[in-house]
């Protein structure tokens, strides 16, 4: 077991392991996710205005692989712009197709989404033209921040957008 604040892993039995986690699995929080192979590789994080893109992050998460050597690579999160061609497909995708489904799924208005949230990704495998797919690790409202420097304008645009509706 790799605690997310250790630098070790540590072995559990089992019976030890589902002890610690029993306020997780009493609360329904654990999800049985299937491994990502590409971990190491890092998260991706999508910063939302609403319903827009307003940029992205890039680290590599400690916490998330146990091989010494992605271990050391782990570092700060790298932001990037919601204009970084590296992240066009997932900008696309959450644009156009998973946060109209999260509304209707949800039964939000797009206007009734937060001016701040973001979506956290794992890169799971390439697709067959070679571009990323991607396995989506969280969604966050309550803590955002920090944010690119560039998801400002892109706030501010959306906030602007809302209030001139309501006028």
């Amino acid at each position: 077991m790799l605690d997310a604040t250790s630098d070790a892993s540590e072995d559990v039995a089992l019976d030890e392991f589902l002890q610690r986690c029993v306020d997780y699995f009493e609360d329904g929080s654990v999800i049985d996710q299937p491994f990502q192979a590409r971990l190491s590789e890092g998260v991706v994080r999508c910063y939302m205005a609403g319903d827009r893109c307003a940029g992205f992050g890039h680290h590599k998460v400690k916490a998330l692989v146990d091989e010494p050597t992605a271990r050391a690579e782990a570092g700060p999160r790298l932001y990037a712009s919601k204009a970084d061609p590296r992240f066009q497909v997932l900008r696309r995708l959450m644009e156009d197709e998973w946060t109209p489904q999260l509304t209707t799924l949800l039964d939000i208005p797009s206007s009734d989404l937060p001016m701040i949230w973001d979506a956290d990704f794992m890169l799971g495998p390439p697709r067959p033209d070679g571009t990323d797919s991607y396995v989506l690790g969280e969604i966050n409202v309550s803590s955002v921040f920090p944010i690119p420097e560039e998801a400002w304008a892109e706030i501010a645009g959306r906030v602007a957008d809302r209030l001139k509706s309501k006028l």
